[in-house]
Order: structure tokens, then C-alpha cells, then sequence
């Protein structure tokens, strides 16, 4: 190979932008698969936000008394929120309602007067399960996390929604590690004086098992 044959190999640049796209290839694919990635992420979030705070906005309506059919549609319109979630596999809802326990003394609190749950994932409430606080003051301090607990007047009940799903992965199992994702929501019962719970039709509870 000559001089010229030198000079005009290294000066041929035919074929250069393909090797430097190759290069450069992998690194955009990994910004645009991470960037799809936070994204249904942020998204997910926001939608087990909404869940938590329409079941318990939703329950807090019922009128009169609730009765488990009342359960059923609570949770279905959860089931429509989560939809894009797969929710039903991978979140749990607990419903509460959290009442004051009437006690007297060193017994005086707060109760979960009953409980309900929807959805697959194996996990249990946080606060403790129906019946808890009924005959001491164990839930004294109500419901919620750190210093902002939830408490219930004399004569009333708050319904308090824990809502947890383990967030599925856009782009495969192996790109982005699990994260459970947790929402809570409160809201007093508006107008309703019984706040026992019936089953005129007789249907399964939805028991937090």
C-alpha cells in the first residue's frame, strides 16, 4: 500500500455515521425504555392515589346504612379505576370503618367497628383487623401513619382505605426493580346514623383473610 493509499483510507469516512449511531444506540434505547419506564410509574402512582380516595369518598356516601351490596359496588368502582393496573392481581384495598369504641376510662378509644378487603395481594391491614379497639383502647390514637392519625367523633365513623399494589413493570420483570406502592384515604360518613353493617341479600363478605 502506497502513500495515496494511506492518505485516502484515512480520509474516507463512508460508513462512519452508521458506527457511530451503533455506539450511541444502546444508550438512547436504554433513556427512551427509562424515561416509558418512570413514566407508567408516575402514572401508577397517581391511579392507586385515586383508588384510595374514591373507595373511601364512595363509602362515606352510602345513605342510611350499609349493607354488603353496598361493599360490592364500592369495590367494582375501584375494580374500573385499576383496570390498566391488573389492580385485582397485584393490590389489595382494606375498608374500614373506624368508630369511637364508646368505652369508658382506660378503656376509651378507637375501634374498627368492621372491615372489608378486595384483591389478591397477600397483605395484611396495617392498623390492626376488625374488632380491634372494641373492648380496649389499643387504637387509642386512632388510624394513619407517623403524628397524622385519623379518629372518629362519638356517634359517627370515619371510613379510613388503605390501598396497596405492587407495581407491574412496563418493560419486563428485569428492568425495574418491584416497588409496592401505598396510598391512604379517609373520609367521615356523611348523614348516616347506623353504622352497623347488613346482608339482606345474603351475599359472600369480603373478608380481610
Amino acid at each position: 500500500m502506497n502513500y495515496r493509499d494511506t492518505r485516502d483510507l484515512i480520509e474516507d469516512t463512508d460508513g462512519v455515521a452508521m458506527i457511530e449511531f451503533a455506539f450511541i444506540a444502546p444508550v438512547l434505547l436504554v433513556m427512551i425504555l427509562g424515561g416509558l419506564e418512570l413514566t407508567n410509574f408516575a402514572l401508577s402512582y397517581m391511579r392507586v392515589n385515586q383508588i384510595a380516595m374514591t373507595v373511601a369518598d364512595n363509602a362515606g356516601r352510602i345513605p342510611t346504612s350499609v349493607d354488603e351490596a353496598n361493599i360490592y359496588e364500592v369495590f367494582a368502582g375501584a375494580d374500573v379505576l385499576g383496570e390498566d393496573l391488573d389492580f385485582e392481581a397485584n393490590g389489595r384495598v382494606v375498608l374500614s370503618s373506624l368508630q369511637d369504641n364508646k368505652g369508658n376510662g382506660v378503656n376509651k378509644g378507637q375501634m374498627i367497628h368492621w372491615q372489608r378487603c378486595w384483591g389478591d395481594l397477600t397483605i395484611a391491614p396495617a392498623y390492626g383487623r376488625e374488632g380491634k379497639g372494641r373492648s380496649d383502647n389499643s387504637l387509642n390514637t386512632g388510624m394513619g401513619q407517623g403524628s397524622n392519625k385519623i379518629t372518629a367523633a362519638q356517634n359517627t365513623a370515619v371510613m379510613f382505605v388503605e390501598v396497596t399494589y405492587d407495581y407491574q413493570p412496563l418493560v419486563g420483570p428485569n428492568w425495574m426493580a418491584a416497588r409496592r406502592i401505598r396510598h391512604e384515604s379517609a373520609f367521615n360518613v356523611r348523614g348516616r346514623q347506623n353504622q352497623d353493617i347488613g346482608n339482606a341479600q345474603g351475599l359472600a363478605v369480603n373478608a380481610c383473610t
